[in-house]
């Protein structure tokens, strides 16, 4: 009885994810609390994205884009777009409710409860990284107040056919 039970469990598993779409939503969650979630992670060509984040902290000031993946600890970059303290284009946001003087007309605010939605350009290039060849992901994490602060980082790795 014990075994039958095994083997029905490890074929309803099997059957799962086979029904899985290779190319699902994906969220990536933080132990902050924190999340960001896109409609698929893999690409064929350039194209723009929706990332939608909730839960953030919103004390706390991130930029949101498309980077190479760092080693463990480091900070996210080279992104697409770079550090967007300009608020001009669609690589890079810098979403803030408390930004700093000079930030105040080029922060994003953040939604109630610490959500945002904003476009991304995924691109397979980001400067001289191929996002072919390198490990690129949808990147949050904190801005320049807190740039060594990683407690805030969240990862959605991405691939391009």
């Amino acid at each position: 009885m014990a075994r039958r039970i095994k083997l029905l469990a490890i074929a309803s598993a099997l059957v799962v994810a086979s029904a899985s779409p290779a190319n699902a939503a994906v969220t990536a969650n933080n132990p902050n609390g924190s999340s960001i979630s896109i409609k698929q992670k893999t690409f064929s060509k350039p194209t723009q994205i929706t990332v939608t984040g909730r839960g953030f902290d919103e004390t706390v000031g991130i930029y949101l884009a498309l980077c190479v993946v760092p080693k463990k600890g480091q900070l996210p970059t080279p992104c697409g777009g770079g550090v967007n303290k300009d608020g001009v284009g669609e690589s890079s946001y810098w979403i803030s409710s408390n930004p700093p003087p000079y930030g105040q007309a080029l922060a994003i605010e953040y939604l109630p409860g610490g959500r945002f939605s904003q476009q991304v350009s995924i691109t397979k290039r980001i400067g001289k990284f191929d996002c072919r060849k390198v490990k690129c992901a949808i990147t949050v994490r904190a801005d320049h107040t807190r740039e060594s602060d990683r407690s805030r980082d969240i990862f959605i790795p991405i691939t391009f056919k």
